[in-house]
Parts: structure tokens; C-alpha cells; sequence
């Protein structure tokens, strides 16, 4: 499948999770697209962008199992994070929940919002290694109060590659009456998602991860009763806009200025071409990336000597395992110099994210269709020289 791409030779890349990677035929569709705009800018975008982005959110309201009229493009996920945040009338007493598996950008954008406003942040802490998602809904549950706004849930974690029980946290929270903003950034294209059934007030996830659209592409949904008062981080030309044939929130979100709309518009063309690259489509992409995560996991964690960190049904195309502390000054300053030395030494593209919530350092591996299992095990013989290992 390697040849689809145009990763560097020599490089075993087992880091799609950071940015992903995208297929030679998207990036070619791309181009094409970027050629129409620039033939004649003003028609493309006066005449031409809004039935083609129609047709872009169509696709993707298929994919992700959402209603169109209920997408809106944004470059990347912490994007659609700070628009929700950002737009929310917080009190001063009000608390916004996050988890210490978040991702530090949108952890960030609450901590922006909620400190405007004289809120407050309130961190759940859910363990890792972890045996169960039980734990998971127990330790969002407990960090809950009677002031509790909105709480902030990954539905992939970035440091520790989890699959939290959305749908299930989603509904608790609910009945709490609390709204829930999902940060799908790693969902569409790991899992087979149904955005409408989860059920969360917002949802924001990107496109060029999993789903190996072109950099740029991501969305928010926004459910119906919770559009108002929603707005863009870029305020523009929508906001005094007399059309009546679409919704306020669609016209403050489909133009914050002139931008380059290619990422987005592709994202029909990345749904084709990886559902191409295999028999049964999607559904054997999932399956056989979130398979190939999970042996390169227990490969690693025989390598270490350790137990699995978490159980496989947790675990989509990524894994975290914890590294021992192995005096290495990096192991409590996080993971820089061991990526370094990976690449560097063994051509191994690999994160080592530093997590504040583990006092030591996680390796994170990622599987697409253009890895194989020798990669993963040229990385623990690499481990094992370098000297991390359980022996």
C-alpha cells in the first residue's frame, strides 16, 4: 500500500496519528481543485464553492452519520473546540470538566474561555494503565458538581491512544443535565461513527487524520437546539447576512474570510480513494488498522516485560505503552530526545508524548494501511539497543 503515498523512503513512519498522511491520488485531487480556483478566482468563489462545499458536507455527513445542514468546516479540530468554548456565555461560578487525557491545545481553549469569564477548570482524573471503561465513566462522573457547564471529552485520547466510552458518557452527563463537547479529532476513519446516535450538543473531528484528507480539513457539528449563539472564532460577512434559505449558524460558519478551501472540498476524494485500496472498503480499513495496533502492541509490551496497559477493546489504530524509567534524563522531561534518537539512528517516526499525568514516558504507535507488521518489530529491537526493554 506504500506506494499510494509519497512517504520518505527509509522512514518507517508509525506516527499517522500526529498529522496524518495523505494519499498521492487525494493530493493530486487537491491540485486540480486549487487549478479551478486559481483559473478564475472570483467565479470559483462567488458561483462555484458553495455548491461544491454542499457536496463536500454531503459525503461527510455520510461518513460520520450526521445531517449536512449540521456540519461545519474548520481547519482542525481545537479549532472547532475554541468556537464552542468561545461562544458559550459562562458565569463566573460555572465550571468547564476536562480529563488529563486531553489534548493540551483544546485544554487549553477552556482554560482561555473559562478564565474571560472568572470560571473554572475542573480536571477528571482517570487512570492509566486501566482495566476497564467502567473506570473511565467513573472518574468524568465524580468530577461532576451542581456548576458544571460543559464538559470537554475526547473520544480518542491523544497521549493514551484510548477509545472512551462516548455514547455512554455522553448519556450520563445528559441526565445530569450537561452538555457534552466531543473532541473527535482521531475518530472519523478509526472508527465507524454515528455522530447523530452519540448524541453530544457538539462534535468536532478531523479529516486529516484517519480519514487521509489534506491538512486543513475538519468539521463541527453542532446539534440543531444548540446552533444559536454558536459562532466562529473569525466573525465575517455572515453575521448581517439577509438569506433566509439557510440557517445563521451555516452562514456565520461557511465564510470567515478568504481562505483556501481545497482541504475540505478533497474530502470526498480521501473517502473514495482509501475505500479503493481495499475489497470491502472502510469497514476492512478499520478493521485491519485497529487489528495491526493491537499485535504491535502486545509486541511491545512483551519487549517491556510489562502487562497491557489497557484492554483491546479500548483501542483503535493506535496504542500507548509506558516506558520505564530507565534514569534517562528524558524519561521525566519528556520524550523529545528518545524520538530524536529513533529517527535519527534507526529511521523510526514514532512520538514519545510527554503526558504530565505519568510520571515517566509513553510510546505511541499508529497503524494505516501502509505499515507492516516488520515495522513494529524493527522499533523494539531498536528499543532493546537503545537499552529499554524488560530484561
Amino acid at each position: 500500500m506504500r506506494e499510494h503515498w509519497d512517504l520518505e523512503d527509509g522512514i518507517s513512519f508509525l506516527n499517522h496519528g500526529s498529522f496524518g498522511a495523505t494519499p498521492r491520488a487525494v493530493l493530486e485531487s487537491q491540485s486540480a481543485l486549487r487549478r479551478r480556483m486559481e483559473l478564475e478566482p472570483v467565479r470559483f468563489f462567488r458561483d462555484e464553492l458553495e455548491a461544491l462545499a454542499e457536496s463536500a458536507r454531503g459525503e461527510l455527513g455520510r461518513f460520520v452519520g450526521a445531517h449536512p445542514a449540521d456540519l461545519a468546516f474548520v481547519p482542525n479540530a481545537t479549532t472547532g473546540v475554541n468556537a464552542v468554548v468561545r461562544s458559550l456565555p459562562l458565569q463566573t461560578r460555572d465550571e468547564i470538566l476536562i480529563t488529563d487525557h486531553g489534548y493540551n491545545a483544546c485544554s487549553n481553549a477552556a482554560r482561555f474561555a473559562a478564565a474571560r469569564a472568572g470560571a473554572t477548570v475542573v480536571t477528571a482524573r482517570i487512570p492509566f494503565p486501566l482495566d476497564d471503561e467502567d473506570q473511565i465513566v467513573a472518574g468524568i462522573l465524580e468530577a461532576v458538581s451542581a456548576r458544571t457547564r460543559l464538559a470537554v471529552i475526547d473520544h480518542v485520547t491523544s497521549p493514551t491512544a484510548l477509545i472512551f466510552p462516548i455514547r455512554r458518557i455522553v448519556t450520563a452527563l445528559a441526565e445530569a443535565g450537561i452538555d457534552t463537547l466531543v473532541d473527535g479529532a482521531h475518530a472519523p476513519g478509526m472508527l465507524d461513527l454515528d455522530i447523530e446516535a452519540i448524541g453530544a450538543a457538539y462534535y468536532t473531528g478531523n479529516c486529516h487524520k484517519w480519514m487521509c484528507a489534506p491538512k486543513g480539513a475538519a468539521f463541527l457539528h453542532v446539534r440543531p437546539d444548540r446552533q444559536d449563539g454558536i459562532v466562529p472564532t473569525t466573525i465575517s460577512h455572515g453575521a448581517n447576512s439577509s438569506r433566509s434559505d439557510v440557517s445563521k449558524f451555516r452562514l456565520l460558519f461557511d465564510w470567515t474570510g478568504t481562505h483556501d478551501p481545497s482541504p475540505y472540498l478533497s474530502i470526498p476524494a480521501a473517502i473514495a480513494t482509501v475505500d479503493s485500496m481495499v475489497d470491502l472498503g472502510w469497514a476492512q480499513v478499520m478493521q485491519r488498522n485497529g487489528e495491526l495496533a493491537r499485535s504491535a502492541r502486545d509486541l511491545l509490551v512483551e519487549t517491556l516485560g510489562i502487562p497491557n496497559p489497557a484492554p483491546d477493546r479500548l483501542l483503535g489504530s493506535m496504542a500507548a505503552v509506558p516506558l520505564p524509567d530507565d534514569g534517562d534524563p528524558s524519561s521525566t522531561d519528556g520524550g523529545q530526545p528518545l524520538r530524536d534518537q529513533l529517527l535519527r539512528d534507526y529511521h523510526i517516526e514514532v512520538p514519545v508524548p510527554a503526558w504530565p499525568a505519568w510520571p515517566n514516558r509513553l510510546l505511541r504507535i499508529s497503524a494505516h494501511l501502509y505499515n507492516q507488521p516488520d515495522e513494529y518489530e524493527r522499533l523494539t529491537r531498536a528499543l532493546q539497543e537503545i537499552g529499554i526493554s524488560g530484561d
